[in-house]
């Protein structure tokens, strides 16, 4: 059984820094988030700390145009302007853009490369966690690519097909190898094995809004 359900009750993100920014320009705000830095505010006021909020400190008309969850750190793209918020919005909706997480997992993982397809769904006894679920679940899809097996732990690339949330923590679960370090998914040494989730958004590529350029943006792996 999964541990106690994680609480934002104690809710201490990370300021340094403040704002990893990766690229600006007069369309879009691309940020290396941290982990355990909410992207945008919580539902609770104590929440307001959030990607969205120090950006708009600077940026002012900064709008989020997808989401990382709390805990996972990596690539966020916002937008500037509402035509681009429109654009980029609809290149995360039609799957136009390009997404690569590095994850480092429990055990060893035997096979180079393969394709997780679970379809997933809401976990409701348990929310906000998720589950997969066949007779209700959505379809889901990850690609997943071996790059360095440790003593206990094995390093990978994940792409997901589909944008479900908790996707690629569910999926490495369902395969006996839980991300290290998952508040939501793991247990005993798997959770105390790191001290943040091991899932990191590497990189993300996407069309940008106003030049028709296709960018692809890279943060470093912080674990």
């Amino acid at each position: 059984m999964p541990g106690p359900m994680p609480t934002l009750v104690d809710y201490f993100p990370p300021t340094d820094p403040y704002l990893n920014v990766l690229h600006v320009d007069d369309d879009i705000l691309v940020v290396d988030k941290q982990s355990g830095l909410l992207s945008v505010p919580g539902k609770d006021p104590s929440l307001w700390d959030c990607v969205e909020y120090r950006a708009r400190q600077t940026w002012p008309t900064a709008g989020m145009c997808h989401r990382l969850d709390k805990d996972t750190s990596g690539v966020l793209v916002m937008a500037l302007n509402k035509p681009a918020h429109g654009r980029i919005g609809s290149q995360f909706e039609h799957r136009k853009t390009t997404k690569s997480y590095i994850a480092r997992v429990s055990g060893l993982i035997a096979e180079d490369s393969g394709l997780i397809d679970l379809p997933l769904a809401t976990d409701w006894e348990n929310k906000p966690r998720q589950r997969v679920d066949y007779e209700n679940g959505r379809a889901a899809q990850t690609e997943w690519q071996v790059i360095e097996r440790e003593a206990r732990a094995t390093r990978v690339r994940l792409v997901p097909l589909t944008g479900r949330t908790h996707q690629l923590r569910v999926h490495m679960k369902a395969i006996g190898h839980v991300i290290l370090g998952d508040a939501f998914y793991a247990q005993g040494e798997d959770l105390a094995a790191a001290d943040r989730l091991q899932l990191h958004a590497a990189e993300l590529g996407f069309t940008h809004p106003t030049t028709g350029d296709f960018m692809t943006f890279v943060a470093p792996t912080p674990f």
